[in-house]
């Protein structure tokens, strides 16, 4: 049978013979999609299903708002499990073009990576500084392999309950960024207005979910956090980074509470995150005790950046320009460095790459 499709791209019109000639076959939605191949030719040809078939002549704009549909919830056809990627920066005799924020998106092994909880602060402060910024940056492919991440993001925090202040966040800048990007039905990012704004809605009802979320109340018959002795307590409480997980903690119990507002706990804090800054240092070194170090970091984060810190992240090789993630444990075991690397000393190549570090990686 001929060609008859729209676009010399596409794979043409299905169509089935009847008693009255050649007629083709719509599926609306999808409603055969899953049972596609379960369905009999006979039942197709069956005068009780008139409702699957249409006329010669379909509404452009219906025809386009059901592509727009499809293309929008159909997930990434681009999977790959590669835990490395070349940055090429320009064009060389050996290799032609350059590497793309969307291609190492898209070759990185992120899907895994979330499933890792040393990794997955890493993936989901990578995925905010891309909401913010990035978007316009990324192909289709990219963007559609960004969004079946981010859903599965998502899903783990609703289902293990794993910092979901975090995953707010990065939905409501992911919101602003996209509400800036789409005024009055006009939009700059690749792709139909429409996909957008279907993601859109699909980020709005994340929302909902992980603001009506409730995290169970575990019955523990063995020791709790709150039957160490003290100075433990006090010593966990030290080892933490995040100011609002320390003020998080001091509600739990009257006592944790007398031990988060500890003076000298905001100020080893003030120290981690501010200390090359002067006028923290100075104050340091007079050991003024009138100091109110909690008020003093909250003053502190208004101006400067806090500086990260992750379990695991990705890392970048200086000799052989690759980067790629770095198993810790396979690499004791095995000595692999998690990439093909030609140094004699691999390790003095490798150089730890914080979120925003990645992101300039592929700025030219």
């Amino acid at each position: 049978m001929p060609f008859l499709g729209k676009d010399w791209r596409s794979p043409g019109w299905s169509w089935t013979k009847t008693e009255d000639g050649w007629k083709r076959i719509i599926l609306f939605g999808d409603v055969l999609e899953d049972n596609n191949g379960e369905i009999d030719l006979k039942e197709l040809c069956n005068g009780n299903n008139e409702n699957l078939f249409v006329g010669d002549v379909c509404e452009l704009s219906t025809t386009k708002r059901k592509k727009d549909f499809y293309n929008n919830n159909t997930k990434s056809q681009f999977v790959f499990t590669d835990k490395w990627i070349y940055i090429q920066k320009g064009s060389t005799k050996e290799r032609h073009g350059y590497c793309t924020l969307g291609e190492a998106l898209n070759r990185l092994d992120f899907s895994s990576a979330i499933q890792d909880l040393r990794r997955f602060n890493y993936v989901a402060k990578l995925f905010q500084l891309i909401a913010r910024s990035q978007l316009t940056s990324l192909s289709g492919a990219a963007q559609k392999n960004y969004f079946n991440i981010l859903e599965k993001i998502v899903r783990k925090v609703l289902e293990d309950h794993y910092n979901p202040r975090l995953v707010k966040e990065l939905l409501q800048d992911l919101s602003s960024t996209l509400h800036s990007l789409t005024i009055h039905g006009r939009c700059v990012l690749v792709g139909n207005v429409n996909i957008w704004l279907c993601r859109l809605e699909t980020i709005v009802k994340w929302q909902q979910e992980l603001n009506n979320l409730q995290i169970p109340k575990q019955m523990c018959t063995g020791m709790s956090f709150s039957d160490l002795p003290l100075h433990m307590q006090n010593k966990i409480l030290y080892k933490f980074s995040d100011a609002c997980d320390i003020i998080n903690l001091g509600q739990a119990t009257p006592t944790l509470h007398i031990l988060s507002e500890n003076n000298t706990l905001w100020k080893k804090l003030c120290l981690f995150h501010f200390s090359d800054r002067p006028f923290c240092r100075t104050l340091a070194i007079t050991r003024n005790d009138n100091v109110d170090w909690k008020l003093m970091y909250f003053t502190l984060q208004k101006h400067y950046p806090m500086k990260e810190q992750y379990g695991d992240t990705l890392h970048f090789c200086k000799h052989c320009s690759i980067l790629f993630w770095k198993d810790c444990h396979l690499a004791l075991l095995l000595k692999d460095f998690g990439h093909p690397c030609t140094a004699n000393d691999p390790d003095s190549c490798l150089m730890p790459i914080s979120p925003q570090h990645f992101i300039d990686l592929f700025k030219f």
